[in-house]
């Protein structure tokens, strides 16, 4: 791995982050809320968007309306075991979701939680540039390189560290101001 494999590999982690902080819940409805719920149908666990269309009907409200209406029990049960706290309606065609106004308390718990996943993210980061920084001394000892070049890519390896953890803390302020937006 040498430091353009490794974008490759901030990138993953970049990605990894936006998709994990999208489930966090801010003050307005979204499907990716419910991405990662799963119901029993048809004798497996299935993600929900697999069984069913999710709407955002309004931005306090989704709606989810199983394509086969024998799922509606089920979806509704995956939603209450799935910890986000949202009492689903079911009217028989579709299930409601109506999400409450976000308290002072669980927006402070949810900034907890986005700085908890921005730390995994730059932990990740700083995994990866040890890695290419051992790769680089190896390369250095083996006389593949020499030891400006050694210099040189640890240099251009900080530069893009660098770039990713500024990526990251701006993704965590935007998502923060979402939070914390009444």
């Amino acid at each position: 791995m040498n430091i353009q494999d490794s974008k490759g590999e901030f990138v993953k982690v970049v990605e990894f982050l936006k998709a994990d902080i999208t489930q966090l819940r801010t003050g307005r409805a979204s499907t990716a809320m419910v991405d990662a719920i799963t119901v029993e149908a048809y004798g497996s666990r299935q993600p929900l968007k697999a069984v069913g269309t999710i709407m955002v009907a309004d931005p306090k409200t989704l709606t989810i309306e199983p394509w086969d209406k024998g799922l509606l029990a089920a979806v509704e049960k995956g939603i209450r075991d799935s910890g986000l706290g949202i009492n689903p309606v079911n009217d028989g065609r579709l299930i409601r979701l109506n999400l409450p106004e976000l308290t002072s308390e669980r927006r402070v718990e949810l900034i907890k939680v986005l700085h908890q996943k921005l730390e995994q993210a730059r932990i990740s980061v700083r995994k990866i540039r040890e890695d290419v920084r051992t790769l680089i001394a190896s390369e250095e000892k083996d006389k593949s390189i020499s030891e400006d070049d050694k210099f040189r890519q640890q240099e251009d390896l900080e530069k893009l560290v660098k770039s990713y953890n500024e990526e990251i803390q701006k993704i965590g302020e935007s998502k923060e101001k979402e939070i914390t937006t009444v």
